[in-house]
């Protein structure tokens, strides 16, 4: 589906601007535990993106199915809720934001499951 590329490709491109403003911008002002944070989220981010743009050509030639792209958006909520709290907690030390960052795994984990789902029916 052609949105899960376009939120795969801008979530890439976002990922290696914030990766690069983590690594230089912010190299002195983040104690080495809020950078090792950071790092974990552009890593994430890096990934998942990768996955929205797997599943987008999957949903547009092998695996034609509405779990494909559900799976994707599922990464997409995995992105802002487990990759966003991880960048505000890393950036404003708010701890609270922890709770959601749990959620945020769930998502991706249910992301990938739905695409297993899909793998095995075809």
């Amino acid at each position: 589906m052609q949105v899960l590329l376009l939120l795969g490709s801008i979530n890439m491109f976002l990922s290696v601007v914030l990766g690069a403003f983590g690594a230089h911008a912010l190299k002195k002002r983040l104690s080495p535990e809020m950078a090792a944070i950071y790092q974990t989220a552009v890593q994430y981010q890096i990934a998942h993106a990768l996955g929205l743009i797997l599943m987008a050509i999957l949903a547009h030639t092998a695996i034609p199915s509405a779990l494909v792209i559900t799976a994707g958006w599922f990464l997409f909520a995995g992105i802002l809720l487990f990759c966003g709290s991880l960048y505000v907690l890393s950036l404003t030390g708010m701890k609270k934001l922890g709770a959601i960052t749990p959620i945020g795994g769930l998502c991706f984990l249910i992301g990938w499951a739905l695409l297993t789902a899909a793998a095995v029916q075809v």
